[in-house]
């Protein structure tokens, strides 16, 4: 079969007209991030290497909107430094986990994935100082690895240095204040004084969060 020929844009691969990449939460964990920490070779460079907490959502490599989602694999920057917690603050606000951790599970006979179970956490972004900070609409996805030894406290040890990410936009029903900022919205935003009340700095106001 002749290889796909994949196209750059702002130094992110992106599949050629016509294709879509959309793995399933099992493809994401033990074909891409498994791949990543342990170094073996990946089914494709689809998913490019960044530190979540360097950017804010609207501001990470590519182009996020309602009907698409953006893949990248984060490392693990701790928020303390002898602490094991995930760094997970912005620039202009940080990421909280909602709803329970999803497990997953390999369904193949590889006897190295029966060791190996991932893990999906769900972090909504909220634009502020935390707890006081506005709920958006910007939706992450969080995988990690984790061993299926547990710890006394029933708790999996996380494996490895990386976690993968699938970001997207997740609308809502008028009512909440829950916003969403385009890129172009922020740009606006930073070359305007902070007394403006300009409708190019908030695209959408939204109120309860649809999963």
């Amino acid at each position: 079969m002749e290889k796909l020929n994949f196209v750059k844009k702002n130094g992110v691969s992106r599949m050629p007209p016509g294709f879509r990449f959309q793995p399933t939460d099992e493809e994401l964990v033990f074909q891409y991030l498994k791949c990543k920490v342990f170094s073996f070779p990946l089914p494709a460079s689809m998913i490019p290497d960044i530190n979540l907490s360097n950017y804010d959502p609207w501001d990470l490599p590519g182009n996020c909107d309602e009907h698409q989602e953006m893949y990248f694999f984060s490392s693990k920057e701790p928020k303390y430094r002898n602490g094991s917690r995930m760094n997970r603050t912005t620039t202009s606000g940080y990421w909280k986990a909602t709803g329970s951790d999803k497990r997953i599970i390999s369904s193949s006979n590889n006897s190295d994935d029966n060791s190996i179970l991932g893990i999906r956490k769900t972090l909504v972004f909220y634009q502020g100082k935390s707890p006081n900070g506005t709920r958006t609409h910007w939706v992450l996805h969080e995988y990690r690895l984790a061993s299926t030894t547990l710890h006394a406290n029933n708790n999996a040890c996380d494996i490895g240095d990386w976690v993968l990410c699938r970001l997207s936009v997740k609308k809502r029903s008028v009512g909440s204040g829950s916003i969403i900022i385009s890129k172009k919205a922020r740009s606006s935003a930073s070359s305007s004084s902070s007394s403006s009340t300009s409708s190019n700095n908030v695209m959408e106001v939204s109120s309860s969060y649809a999963s």
